[in-house]
């Protein structure tokens, strides 16, 4: 019986395998490239602005159908209670006295068919131009959007990378103190300490606790905004496969983008400014245009179910329509000279910001600078308390120096690791904003 039962034992088995290796497999590992590529294809704000970009493109040709043919057609029915008449004898004088001819019929149905063609009309070819504008604005937001979520993404990658190397100098912290805890206990139990010196490794040992637990709470919310960014599901396991390190290569390509002339115009924000102005120039010139006549070609065909016996309605007409603004008390000379207003304010505002954005570059360029040379301190001083740890870790095994001086040591090098972090990560963040505003690694989605 129980061999006959083993088949089923091994199915389950390997069932219970797949399935475990199957959620071994969900835990999936992104680099920063790969976040950041995974984020502009999925970010929401990123497809809002492609959604943008396809609504910019069906404007344009829904400007552009406005001066090509229109067909319409129409269906009427009428219905006269009384219809108008004349006596016949005004016609026949042989018809009897009380005939009548009928002027048109009771009840009628009327098609109609119109073929329209717009000819001139002044505020339809700059709304032509307007529009085309408006759908660079729309690449350019999409542009923008990019660059955002390219700075957003790699900022919170390597806050999550900070948190994580941060938790681990807390918990190495952590379990040196327990354990130099541990020597100072036996130490007062047998009188060589003061309880106030157990009690205070025990108060750190808290401290240390709950800045972990703090952290994991941090690291919780870091990974989560992550998500959010790269547009993935709440469920969705992974891990960042990117170290926490700044080679020398990279330190070079930060001096050499640091010494970097700007380029205004390559700013998306002063290329958006530009787009705004061109489109209030030509909101000015299409109030302008209502000044202009406007002219339309048409042809009308149309068709009776009845046809009376007098109608003198020709079944196709073709003509012009001339339409001239003649006098509106003033409403169109305030119209245009609002328009002027406004893009008088758009190039104020240009103006303005494009110092702003100069000011703002070379605050940048100085900010990263600062970092930079913060960082290749904080460098330093992690190599050397590194050597003066191992120096002091090799001088305890030896019975040299003591657990408290390790101790102090440990926490020392520990410190100094965790600046080295936290440089890496404000350089990282000076970089991207920097890079953002020179519009650095954008690339377009349409």
């Amino acid at each position: 019986m129980l061999l006959q039962k083993k088949p089923i034992i091994l199915i389950v088995l390997l069932m219970l395998g797949v399935l475990n290796g199957g959620k071994a497999q969900d835990t999936l590992r992104y680099s920063l490239s790969e976040a950041i590529k995974i984020a502009q294809e999925n970010n929401l704000n990123i497809k809002n602005s492609q959604l943008d970009l396809k609504m910019a493109q069906k404007k344009i040709w829904e400007t552009l159908a406005i001066g090509m043919p229109h067909v319409d057609g129409t269906a009427k029915y009428n219905y006269i209670p009384s219809v108008p008449t004349l006596p016949a004898s005004n016609f026949d004088p042989k018809a009897a006295s009380d005939a009548v001819i009928e002027l048109g019929v009771k009840q009628n149905i009327v098609y109609d068919l119109t073929v329209s063609q717009l000819i001139f009309n002044g505020a339809y070819l700059i709304g032509l131009k307007a529009s085309k504008v408006y759908y660079n604005l729309s690449e350019e937001s999409l542009e923008k959007s990019i660059l955002d979520i390219t700075e957003s993404v790699t900022n919170t990658y390597f806050m999550v990378l900070v948190g994580q190397e941060s938790r681990k100098v807390l918990q190495s912290n952590l379990v040196n103190v327990t354990k130099t805890l541990s020597d100072i206990t036996e130490m007062h139990k047998q009188g060589f300490v003061e309880k106030t010196d157990v009690e205070q490794l025990e108060l750190t040992a808290n401290t240390i606790a709950n800045a972990i637990s703090q952290i994991d709470n941090n690291l919780e919310m870091g990974k989560r905004l992550l998500k959010i960014e790269m547009g993935l599901a709440e469920k969705t396991n992974f891990v960042l496969s990117d170290p926490l390190r700044m080679e020398e290569p990279q330190l070079v390509k930060l001096n050499a983008l640091v010494k970097e002339p700007f380029i205004i115009e390559k700013s998306v924000d002063y290329k958006l400014l530009s787009t705004n102005e061109l489109l209030a120039q030509y909101d000015l010139k299409r109030e302008i245009s209502n000044y202009f006549p406007t002219i339309n070609a048409f042809y009308n065909h149309q068709e009776k179910w009845k046809t009376p016996i007098f109608d003198f309605a020709p079944k196709n007409v073709v003509g012009v329509n001339l339409s001239i603004p003649i006098f509106s008390s003033g409403q169109r000379m305030a119209a245009v000279y609002q328009k002027r207003l406004t893009y008088e304010k758009a190039t104020n505002n240009k103006l303005y910001i494009g110092n702003t954005l100069l000011m703002q570059a070379a605050q940048c360029q100085n900010d990263l600078h600062t970092k930079l040379e913060k960082f290749q301190i904080q460098k330093k001083s992690k190599e050397l308390s590194d050597n003066i740890y191992l120096r002091t870790l090799e001088k305890y095994k030896q019975g040299v120096s003591s657990s408290m001086e390790l101790m102090t040591i440990q926490n020392q090098y520990l410190n100094s690791l965790t600046n080295y972090y936290q440089g890496i990560y404000d350089v990282v963040g000076a970089r991207t904003k920097l890079e953002k505003l020179y519009n650095v690694n954008s690339t377009k989605l349409k």
